[in-house]
C-alpha cells in the first residue's frame, strides 16, 4: 500500500466506468490483473479502438471518504484517475 501519494482525479458522473491511468500504474508501482471481460474503447484513442484487458485495485481517500475501487487500466493522461457512476 502507498501512503501520501497525491493524483489528479476527475469525477464524471456521466461515466459508467471506473478507469485509471496506465502512468498512475506505473508511478505507484501497483499490481494489475487480467480483465475478466476485456472491452474495446474508441473514445480515448483517435485513430482506432483500445483494448482494456487490465485491472488494478486502488485504495484512496478524499478528505475524511475513504474506499477501495476496482479500476480499468487505461493510457489515459488527462488525469490518473477517472470515477463513474456507483
Amino acid at each position: 500500500m502507498v501512503i501520501g501519494k497525491i493524483c489528479f482525479l476527475i469525477i464524471d458522473e456521466g461515466s459508467c466506468t471506473n478507469v485509471a491511468s496506465q502512468r498512475l500504474i506505473e508511478k505507484l508501482a501497483l499490481k494489475t490483473f487480467l480483465h475478466p471481460r476485456p472491452y474495446k474503447l474508441q473514445w480515448l484513442k483517435e485513430d482506432g479502438e483500445l483494448v482494456v484487458d487490465r485491472q488494478v485495485l486502488i485504495y484512496f481517500s478524499i478528505g475524511k471518504y475513504v474506499d477501495e475501487i476496482l479500476f480499468d487500466v487505461v493510457p489515459l493522461e488527462a488525469s490518473h484517475l477517472i470515477l463513474g457512476r456507483p
